[in-house]
């Protein structure tokens, strides 16, 4: 009689628990396998990039590398107090030094973004050590230019040579250290990035809106048509996706400029009169128009999809017991597609925020967006540092609403269940 507490085996007289282990062990090895290259490829061009960006916003090396001695000086300062001969001595060779190695103008380019007229400053003075090989050269520095001799300037120079920096952060909040080194409001007038980023996540929750109510009457007529109408539909849908989009963008400029084509109807019309034409490019018009029509295809498809999966017998079942169209419609058929303008929103919503392209094209200065500005400071400024924290800020205020949409769905769903 064979025993109870015996384990059961399989076919090849192992443990059966042991055997359904190295089963399930050797799956997930090979699930690992096959993920490797797509982990290697997020990390590379995904995850690499936003670390090397978030990194880039706070380091500052530039006085650190080229100024050492002075750097560490002035991180010893408590910003009150003389700072001593010893500063402008190690200051005075190094800034020589530098300026014979030709790297005094990346220190000075570096100290400008937090002083107007500190990069002169430093290449003035620069000049007048160049050709010095010893000390002393305190008196020489402030007969250079008197600045040297404010302790404001001096503690400006200080906030600049930091080996990390909160400034670049600072500035995209529209912030600025005052003459104390405290953190201060800068003045309305000077105030860009807060009204950049409010413009922003506003012209993108403008399109998001827009293209929903443009697209669920499309995404409803294709998930209701038979399959062939509906994939000549799907088509047309798709087919902006063939065509470049600077050559998309540029025929709304086309069609919406002032001598365009829409004005051009609008007048034949007598809607309005040729002296009375409509300005609809370079500006938040253009850029919205433009934007909306380019991002209405990432909004059809998740609708269109979630739609697809409804069955039309719940409508006919609620018809049958006595509701009106509107009432079937409402009760039974759009909760279930709010999925579909859930994720079309998210999607949509976070394109339209980090678009550049078609703002750069047809906004104009009143179209601009946060984007655009990122671009000048990489491309035109050089100002990398400030750069990468507009875009550090811009990836939190993404994740933010992210978390946001998500509390909201969650307890939306955790109501309807």
């Amino acid at each position: 009689m064979a025993d109870a507490t015996a384990p059961m085996m399989d076919a090849s007289g192992i443990p059966l628990k042991l055997s359904l282990r190295r089963a399930e062990g050797k799956k997930r090895r090979t699930a690992i396998m096959l993920v490797l290259p797509l982990l290697a490829f997020v990390l590379v061009t995904f995850i690499f990039p936003i670390m090397q960006m978030l990194w880039r916003s706070v380091d500052n090396p530039r006085f650190q590398t080229y100024l050492p001695e002075t750097t560490a000086i002035l991180q010893a300062w408590d910003g009150k107090s003389a700072i001593g001969n010893a500063f402008y001595e190690a200051m005075g060779a190094e800034m020589a030094q530098a300026m014979r190695d030709r790297t005094l103008g990346k220190v000075a380019n570096r100290f400008n973004r937090d002083m107007s007229g500190g990069k002169s400053l430093i290449i003035k003075t620069g000049r007048k050590l160049k050709k010095l090989k010893t000390g002393p050269y305190k008196d020489i520095i402030i007969n250079a230019d008197k600045r040297w001799s404010d302790p404001n300037v001096l503690l400006k120079l200080k906030i600049s040579s930091t080996p990390f920096t909160a400034s670049f952060y600072a500035k995209a909040l529209d912030f600025t250290h005052d003459n104390n080194g405290d953190i201060t409001r800068l003045p309305d007038d000077e105030r860009i990035y807060v009204k950049l980023f409010v413009r922003t996540f506003v012209v993108a929750l403008a399109i998001t809106i827009i293209t929903i109510f443009l697209a669920y009457p499309i995404s409803y007529l294709m998930a209701s048509l038979p399959a062939r109408s509906s994939n000549l539909l799907m088509i047309m849908v798709l087919l902006p996706f063939w065509t470049s989009l600077l050559v998309r963008t540029t025929s709304w400029i086309v069609l919406l400029q002032t001598q365009g084509t829409l004005n051009d109807i609008m007048v034949w019309l007598g809607i309005i009169g040729d002296e009375n034409r409509v300005q609809m490019i370079y500006n938040m018009t253009g850029t919205i128009v433009a934007m909306s029509h380019i991002l209405l295809p990432f909004m059809v498809l998740p609708l269109y999809s979630v739609m697809k999966t409804i069955s039309p017998n719940y409508t006919r079942a609620s018809r049958s017991l006595g509701a009106n169209p509107f009432v079937s419609f409402y009760r039974i058929y759009f909760p279930q597609s709010v999925p579909g303008i859930g994720a079309g929103s998210i999607l949509v919503f976070i394109l339209a925020v980090g678009y550049y392209i078609t703002p750069a094209l047809v906004g104009g200065q009143s179209g601009t967006l946060i984007s655009n500005m990122i671009a000048f400071h990489m491309q035109k400024s050089l100002n990398w540092g400030l750069a990468a924290a507009l875009g550090g800020v811009l990836l939190a205020c993404i994740i933010l609403a992210y978390w946001a949409y998500d509390r909201v769905v969650g307890i939306d769903n955790m109501k309807l269940g």
